[in-house]
């Protein structure tokens, strides 16, 4: 049976990147975009206490999706991954990255982290 995700881990990813609920991040890519459907189908979506967020990793500084998080998230969901346990690995230390976290390496080349992702045992 999957574990359940803390409330302090939704707090802090809420603290560090933002955890904006989906209906505000569906107003914000109104705001930016004459069709923001294709880019909703892509978000990687967190659920917990009865709502549905968006992780802020996922976005880049102009509320366009980052292109690392949205090729991994493609993956994981080809693996049938849930969503907030792809988040969940986002923001986890892991052994193929040295120690950090998958989050941390999306300004660099991201090779590495594609590696990591397959080489995480995800059951």
């Amino acid at each position: 049976m999957p574990q359940t995700i803390s409330d302090q881990t939704w707090a802090s990813i809420r603290a560090e990147f933002t955890l904006p609920a989906l209906a505000q991040v569906h107003r914000r890519l109104s705001e930016l975009m004459e069709d923001p459907e294709p880019v909703l189908r892509q978000l990687v979506r967190v659920f917990f206490d009865d709502g549905t967020f968006c992780p802020g990793f996922q976005f880049l500084p102009d509320g366009q999706l980052q292109p690392t998080v949205t090729a991994l998230f493609r993956r994981a969901m080809e693996l049938d991954i849930p969503h907030n346990y792809f988040a969940l690995w986002m923001i986890t230390p892991s052994r193929s990255l040295g120690g950090t976290r998958p989050v941390d390496h999306l300004k660099k080349d991201p090779t590495p982290l594609l590696k990591a992702r397959e080489a995480y045992r995800w059951r």
